[in-house]
């Protein structure tokens, strides 16, 4: 993915960050993929998951899978 892409996605963090630079992640979706990134390191590597495994992720999080 491009810088010019990257612009164009709309990145988010949890409600439940502070704001204060800790350790944070930032997600963003397009049509097929779910963006994860680094908030201190915004132009750093970034992970791609397919929306199903992203789903698959978060659902197991919410019952202590992980």
């Amino acid at each position: 993915m491009n810088t010019e892409q990257d612009a164009r996605l709309d990145w988010f963090k949890s409600s439940y960050s502070s704001g204060e630079g800790g350790a944070c992640v930032e997600v963003a979706a397009d049509a097929t993929l779910i963006r994860v990134r680094d908030s201190k390191e915004r132009g750093g590597p970034r992970l791609a998951f397919a929306r199903g495994a992203w789903a698959g992720f978060v659902a197991d999080l919410g019952r202590d899978r992980v």
